[in-house]
Order: structure tokens, then sequence, then C-alpha cells
């Protein structure tokens, strides 16, 4: 179930600062009033305590990183895929810090609030992120995890874990894998099918998380109709240009441009492989004006005009007798 980010910190901190907060609501209040310290009872266990940290807008990529084993992929953070969210931090700056732990460098490691960074990136602004000391791979982990549920993973995504799962034996097929992440086969399936595309072809649209199964379905059906050869031929293409396809389609709207790419992708597979034309049998005349017949292998149509119910019924009971 998706909750908002002011829901998500209320969730992910226990305890302010000195005020110890013990409720959600004064969790959300530290977290607004930027608090200079906030206690975190990391997956209820060990407590925590973060900073507030400023990074300048012009820093922001330098001294911090996106934790590697975040579900969401970073190259999909287009402005587009933060539209959501990239109008108000334009308009009003961050409003709820992100959460992060220091690396041993002294850079930050980001463990909540990947699209924020990205977006303060985008914007120009500063980046507002409480960090932690002494987290483990384990409880960051959690942090990212719990995070991710704010927006929902694209199909991509959720591909990508579902196909760890596969590869760790935790689920051994498609079935299991439904049960184990509470949701439809079809959706498993669908899941897989765009992991399996390259980012090159995802990459290729204003925001992957618009992507439905019905449009990666298309891909799949695509781009695993092409061989080898051919496959290698679109990508290249893809990368010819200088900027992503979706940003050399003159419309507006993610939904449109999402459609306007899907359909420059299908003439570009058919330029590599051309559909097979198949010409049809024509109907060839026996009697001018009054039969025609068409063979297309065992198969005989007889097309017969101007006849008398006789000259009908005689017909029909000799092909019955004849075919017998």
């Amino acid at each position: 179930m998706a909750i908002k980010t002011k829901d998500l910190n209320a969730r992910l901190f226990g305890k302010a600062d000195k005020r110890r907060a013990t409720t959600p609501t004064e969790a959300q209040t530290a977290a607004r009033d930027k608090a200079a310290v906030i206690e975190l009872a990391v997956a209820g266990e060990e407590t925590v305590a973060f900073e507030l940290v400023k990074i300048g807008a012009g820093e922001v990529a330098e001294k911090t990183q996106v934790f590697e084993e975040n579900a969401r992929e970073q190259a999909f953070l287009t402005e587009h895929a933060l539209a959501d969210i990239l109008s108000t931090l334009k308009e009003r700056g961050q409003q709820y810090p992100a959460v992060g732990r220091w690396l041993d460098d002294g850079r930050i490691e980001v463990l909540d609030g990947s699209r924020r960074r990205m977006s303060c990136i985008l914007a120009e602004k500063d980046f507002l992120i409480y960090v932690g000391k002494g987290i483990n791979s384990e409880h960051a982990k959690f942090l990212s995890d719990v995070a991710n549920a704010h927006k929902p993973l694209s199909l991509y995504e959720r591909g990508k874990e579902m196909q760890a799962l596969l590869e760790s034996g935790k689920v051994s097929d498609q079935k299991e894998l439904a049960k184990y992440c509470q949701c439809s086969e079809a959706l498993v399936s669908g899941a897989l099918k765009a992991a399996s595309l390259p980012m090159e072809l995802l990459m290729a649209y204003p925001s992957v998380s618009e992507l439905g199964r019905p449009t990666i379905v298309k891909l799949h059906r695509l781009f695993f109709g092409l061989s080898e050869h051919q496959q290698q031929a679109f990508v290249g293409e893809l990368n010819n240009g200088k900027a992503a396809l979706w940003k050399t389609i003159d419309a507006s709207g993610i939904t449109r441009i999402t459609r306007e790419v899907t359909n420059h992708l299908e003439q570009l597979g058919e330029t590599l492989k051309p559909k097979m034309v198949i010409e049809k049998p024509q109907p060839l005349e026996l009697v001018k004006g009054k039969i025609s017949y068409l063979r297309e292998g065992d198969k005989l149509q007889l097309k017969l005009k101007k006849l008398t119910e006789r000259q009908a019924d005689d017909i029909l009971a000799y092909l019955a007798d004849y075919l017998k």
C-alpha cells in the first residue's frame, strides 16, 4: 500500500531530538521543523541519532551517492518521472529531509530520498538529509525498502527484485513469486519481461514507471522477435542520438509522448526486420460470370452465381455423393 512522504517519515522516525517524540504526529513535526537531531529506532531495534545536514546545490552529486541496493533505478529519474515533486521543490525547496548514512570517505549514502536527491540536482536546490553513523547493510536495506513504499517501483524495478529472488533460490518459479510478492501471476510475468529488456530501450521513455503491462509485453515481443544481430543494431540506433528518444518527440504530456515513443520503436523494429508480405492466392474464373474458385493447399472454395434452385440442388447432391 502506497503511503505519502509525510507518513513515511512518521513511520521511519520513532523519536525526535530532546522532545522525545512518541507519536507519528510529533515525529512528523520534528521532520517538518527540521530538528537538528532525530533519533531513529531502525527496524525496531538499535536506536541511531541522525543529524541534519544541508548540502549546497552545486555539491549534491559529488558529496552524495545512492545506496547500491536501492531497488529504484536511478537512471530512470528524469524530470518527467519526478514531476510529482519537482515543481513543488522548485517553488518551496525540499519539504522533508532524506535519510542516509556516513561513508568512510566522508561522503553520504542516501537510503531514503533518492528521488528528492535527484530533484534537488535537477532544480539546483540545496539538499537536506538526516545522516547517521554505524548503520550496517541490513539496516540500510530496511530503510531503503521502507522508503520505496512512497512511490511504487516500475515494472522493470520490480522485475529486477523478482529475478534476484529466483536466482537466490528463495522461490522456484513464477507461481511462488506471485505468492511471495502478494501479486498476480500476470504482474509477475510482466515484471520479468520488463526486467529482461535492455536499459537503452526503456530509457527511450520519459517515465519508465508509467509503462504498464500492455506496453511492456509489446516491447518484449518487438525486441525478442529480432535476431541477435538485429537486436544489437536496434540498441545501436537508440545510442546514436545525443539525447534520449523521448526528448526528440514534438508533443506534450507523458501519455502522448509515451505513445509516440512506442510508435517510433515499432517503426524502427520494422525497418530492421520488415514484415513478411505473403501473397494470397487470387480466385480464378471457371465459367465467366457464373463460377469462380480459389485453391489454397488442400482447400477449394467455389463461388457460383445465377443458379436455378434445381441446379443448386443437383450440384450439392453430386458433391455429397462424390466426397463420401
